[in-house]
């Protein structure tokens, strides 16, 4: 029965996400849409929220699953692609493309700023002859995270007004004038890297126990855990891509799904780690949309004010369990 909930939440949330708004349709009105093509609830489907809401839950799916794999291979609640810097450096490449002129695709150049800021992070924390605590992978991390985020907004001033408005709106997270193009994009991604992610779950299993243990197995350690990450950035990558570095949904997703769903193999802890993230993003969304009438706040604003005391709360815990 618990296993149910998360999927049951996510529908619900989508079915409310595509119904509420300034042009509010109900549940009729979206199935006789969806099965005739006319009407109100298929404009709304094919055109007004439908691809809003699929790049939402697909992004957020995609961030979900990146925390989930951050938080095994390090064995922390706070590693995250987001606070960790590899999003932020995502979007630094991102606005560092556009305000050069250079027409790269988005994804590619995504990919490539969360990589360099993961390699980046490696090179800075990586002490020779010593094994790098998961602690200071975070915390050089939220260095590297506070200093993308600067230079993009350095690189803000290369652009013309309305331009860097509209940046910095994406730079919070995003979601406005998303088309279906974007949710194709996101979830042909998300479902790539999650084949990867899953051909990973042994040697995954085999490091959240122990690396000496992983490489008594016949498992390289130091190779599986750089796979393992750079899959977890690729999919951040992805989510930045068509959503902006949104905060806070990959550190949340995993701790809150699997909670609700109660889930305790590695296989069941990722994939409720990736509904969680589609159903936070989501209902994010959706509390964007509705809390200003007639004004659309950016998804990043919703979830920067249910992370915040999130991270504060964890903060707090990991101090008193004595893991900072």
């Amino acid at each position: 029965m618990r296993a149910a909930v998360l999927p049951l939440a996510l529908v619900l949330a989508i079915l409310a996400s595509l119904m509420i708004g300034q042009l509010p349709v109900g549940p009729m009105a979206l199935l006789h849409g969806a099965l005739t093509g006319d009407g109100t609830g298929a404009l709304v489907l094919k055109v007004i929220r439908g691809p809003r809401v699929m790049t939402a839950v697909g992004a957020g799916a995609a961030l979900g699953l990146s925390g989930a794999l951050f938080q095994t291979l390090f064995r922390n609640p706070l590693a995250a692609p987001d606070i960790m810097g590899f999003t932020s450096g995502s979007g630094l490449a991102i606005v560092v493309a556009v305000a050069a002129g250079l027409t790269l695709p988005v994804p590619l150049v995504a990919a490539a700023g969360g990589l360099v800021a993961a390699v980046l992070v490696a090179l800075l924390a990586w002490r020779p002859g010593h094994s790098t605590p998961p602690l200071t992978l975070v915390l050089v991390g939220l260095g590297i995270g506070f200093a993308t985020s600067a230079l993009s907004s350095f690189a803000l001033t290369s652009l013309p007004l309305n331009e860097a408005a509209e940046a910095q709106r994406w730079l919070t997270g995003s979601l406005n004038a998303r088309a279906w193009d974007h949710a194709a994009q996101v979830w042909l991604a998300l479902a790539m890297l999650a084949v990867l992610a899953l051909s990973q779950l042994r040697p995954l299993e085999a490091l959240e126990l122990d690396s000496d243990l992983a490489t008594g197995l016949g498992i390289r350690a130091d190779r599986a855990r750089w796979a393992i990450a750079a899959i977890a950035v690729l999919l951040a990558a992805a989510a930045v891509a068509v959503a902006g570095p949104v905060p806070f949904v990959a550190l949340m997703a995993a701790p809150v799904g699997i909670r609700l769903a109660r889930a305790r193999d590695l296989k069941g802890r990722l994939m409720s780690g990736a509904m969680a993230g589609a159903l936070i993003l989501t209902l994010a969304d959706l509390a964007a949309q509705a809390a200003l009438p007639g004004v659309a706040l950016p998804v990043g604003v919703a979830t920067g004010l249910f992370g915040a005391p999130y991270l504060l709360w964890r903060l707090s815990r990991e101090m008193k369990k004595g893991g900072l």
